[in-house]
C-alpha cells in the first residue's frame, strides 16, 4: 500500500507540475501584458515580503518526523498528543505574526525607497490582502506534514493538483473580465483557503488523527522545540536567499528589476518543483532505515539521486541551450536579462537536489543543528554578496550571489554527510554523476548543435527543436545512462506494461 502511495503520488505530482508549468508558460506573459511589468514586480515583491515572515518555523518537519516515528512504533494516541502541542505553538506564533506584519506595513514607504509613490500605494493594498491570508492560513501549515507522516501521498498531491487548477481557471476568468493586480492576489488567497479545507477533510476521513489540545508535556515540548529550533534557523536562512532578493532590489534598483528577477525565479521554481516532487515522500522510508541498526542509506540515495540527475540534467541542459530563445518568445525581449539570471539560479540544483535523501537523513537522524550552521553561512554570504552586486548589476547581481551561496551550501552539506552521517559521498558521486556525466555532456553538445544550426523560428520551430532534443536525450540516456532498474521503473509507470504484470 505504501509503495502504491509513493508510485501514484509521484505520478500525480508530475501531472500537477506539468499542468502548472504549461499553464504558467501560457498565463505569465498574459498576466504581465494585462497588469504591466511594474505591477508584476509589485506582485512578486508582496509575495516575497510575506513569505519572509510566514513560514513553518521548522514545526512542519517536526510534525512529519515525530508523527511518523510514533506511528511506526504503534502509538497513534501519542501522535495525536504531539499534534496538540504543535498546534498550540502555531497559534501563539500566529499572534506574534499579526504584530510583526502590522508593524511592517507602516514602514513600507521608508523601506522601499526605489518605488514610486503610486507603486507604494498599490503595494500597500496587495500587502494587506496577502498578510490577512497568511495570518489565517498559518496555523494550518502542519496539515501537509500530517498527510506525509501517514503516507497519504495520493490525497496530498491530488489536493495540490486541484489547488493549481483552481487558481489558473479563476485567475484566467479575472483577466478576461479585465480585473487587475488586486483580484489576482485575492484569488491566490481564496484558493489557498479552499485547499486547506479539503486537506482537513482528508485528515478527518482518511487518518486516525484526532488532535488532543488538552495534552501537556513539558519534556516532549522541549524536545519538539529543540528539534524545530534549529530547523527554524534553517528556514529563516533559506528566506534570506530568494525571499529577501526582491526586497533588496526594491531598496537598490526598482520594480522592473524585481520583475526580471521574478521571471528567473519562476523558471528556477519550475526546476526545483519538478525535481523535488518525489523527495518529500521518502522521509518516512528514511526514518525506518535510520531506525534499523546499522541502516545503510547509500543505496536509496544512489537510486533516487540518479533519477534526479536524469530529470534535472534534462532541464538544465535544455535551458542553457534553448533558454534565451524561449524567454524572448515567452515574455519578450525586455526580459532578456532573465536568461543569465535563470542559469545562475538553476545550475546549483543540479548538484544539490540529487542529494535530498541525505538531507532527509539529517532530519531523521536529528542532526539539524549541523545543517543549521551551514545554512547560516550560506545566508550571511548571500546577504553580503547580494547588497554588493545588486547595487551595480541589479537582478543579475542577485542571481550570481545566490548561485555562489548555494554552491557553498552544497559543499558544506557534503562534508556533514561524510563526517557525521558516515555516507560515502565519493561513492555516491561515482555511482550517480560519474556514470551519467558522459551522456550528459553528449546531450549538451547535441543541444548546442540543434539550437545553433537548425534554422527554425517562432513557437513552432522552438517546439520542433525542443522535441528533437528531448528525443535525443531520452535515447542517449536509455542506451548509455540508465540502468536496468531505472528502465524497469519507467515501464512500471506506463499502463500498458502494468497490465501485463
Amino acid at each position: 500500500m505504501a509503495q502504491s502511495q509513493i508510485k501514484y503520488g509521484i505520478l500525480i505530482s508530475y501531472l500537477g507540475i506539468g499542468i502548472n508549468i504549461i499553464t504558467g508558460l501560457l498565463y505569465t506573459p498574459w498576466m504581465i501584458h494585462s497588469i504591466g511589468k511594474g505591477n508584476f514586480g509589485l506582485y512578486t515583491l508582496a509575495m516575497s515580503v510575506i513569505s519572509l515572515f510566514v513560514f513553518d518555523f521548522g514545526l512542519s518537519s517536526a510534525v512529519t518526523r515525530f508523527v511518523a516515528k510514533y506511528l511506526a512504533e504503534g502509538k497513534p494516541e501519542q501522535a495525536n498528543n504531539c499534534l496538540g502541542l504543535v498546534y498550540k505553538l502555531y497559534i501563539y506564533i500566529d499572534i506574534i505574526l499579526i504584530l510583526v506584519l502590522t508593524s511592517v506595513y507602516f514602514f513600507i514607504p521608508s523601506i522601499y525607497k526605489e518605488l514610486t509613490l503610486d507603486e507604494i500605494e498599490k503595494f500597500k493594498i496587495v500587502y494587506i490582502i496577502a498578510a490577512i491570508f497568511s495570518i489565517i492560513s498559518f496555523p494550518f501549515i502542519p496539515v501537509n506534514g500530517i498527510l506525509s507522516a501517514h503516507e497519504k501521498f495520493i490525497q496530498l498531491k491530488g489536493c495540490d493538483l486541484f489547488h493549481k487548477l483552481f487558481i489558473v481557471i479563476i485567475m484566467s476568468i479575472c483577466l478576461l473580465m479585465g480585473y487587475g493586480l488586486y483580484a489576482l492576489v485575492s484569488v491566490n488567497a481564496i484558493a489557498g483557503l479552499i485547499a486547506i479545507g479539503i486537506k482537513l477533510l482528508i485528515i478527518r476521513n482518511k487518518t486516525t488523527v484526532r488532535i488532543n489540545f488538552k495534552y501537556r508535556n513539558s519534556s516532549e515540548l522541549r524536545e519538539i522545540l529543540g528539534y524545530s529550533g534549529w530547523t527554524t534557523i534553517i528556514a529563516l536562512s533559506q528566506r534570506l536567499i530568494f525571499n529577501i532578493a526582491p526586497s533588496i532590489l526594491g531598496i537598490l534598483s526598482g520594480s522592473e528589476s524585481i520583475a526580471v528577477l521574478g521571471i528567473a525565479v519562476t523558471l528556477e521554481g519550475y526546476t526545483y518543483t519538478f525535481a523535488n516532487a518525489i523527495n518529500g515522500m521518502f522521509l518516512p522510508r528514511v526514518s525506518q532505515i535510520i531506525a534499523q541498526r546499522n541502516g545503510n542509506i547509500l543505496p536509496l540515495m544512489v537510486r533516487v539521486g540518479r533519477i534526479q540527475i536524469l530529470i534535472i540534467g534534462l532541464i538544465v541542459i535544455a535551458f542553457i541551450t534553448f533558454g534565451h530563445e524561449f524567454i524572448q518568445l515567452w515574455v519578450g525581449k525586455t526580459f532578456d536579462e532573465a536568461y543569465l539570471c535563470a542559469i545562475f539560479l538553476i545550475l546549483p540544483s543540479l548538484f544539490h537536489l540529487p542529494q535530498e535523501i541525505a538531507a532527509n537523513t539529517i532530519l531523521a537522524a536529528n542532526k539539524v543543528k549541523l545543517q543549521a550552521y551551514v545554512f547560516i553561512l550560506m545566508a550571511l554570504l548571500n546577504i553580503i554578496l547580494a547588497f554588493s552586486l545588486a547595487r551595480f548589476y541589479g537582478a543579475l547581481g542577485i542571481a550570481i550571489s545566490i548561485c555562489i551561496s548555494y554552491l557553498v551550501r552544497t559543499i558544506g552539506m557534503d562534508i556533514i554527510y561524510y563526517k557525521e552521517l558516515n555516507i560515502d559521498i565519493l561513492t555516491f558521486f561515482k555511482a550517480s554523476f560519474g556514470k551519467l556525466s558522459l551522456p550528459l555532456f553528449e546531450t549538451f553538445i547535441i543541444g548546442l548543435i540543434i539550437s545553433t544550426y537548425l534554422p527554425l523560428y517562432g513557437w513552432i520551430g522552438f517546439i520542433i527543436k525542443g522535441g528533437l532534443f528531448v528525443t535525443m536525450y531520452s535515447i542517449i540516456m536509455i542506451y548509455q545512462g540508465m540502468n536496468a532498474e531505472e528502465i524497469s521503473l519507467i515501464k512500471s509507470l506506463i499502463p500498458k506494461y502494468n497490465s501485463h504484470e
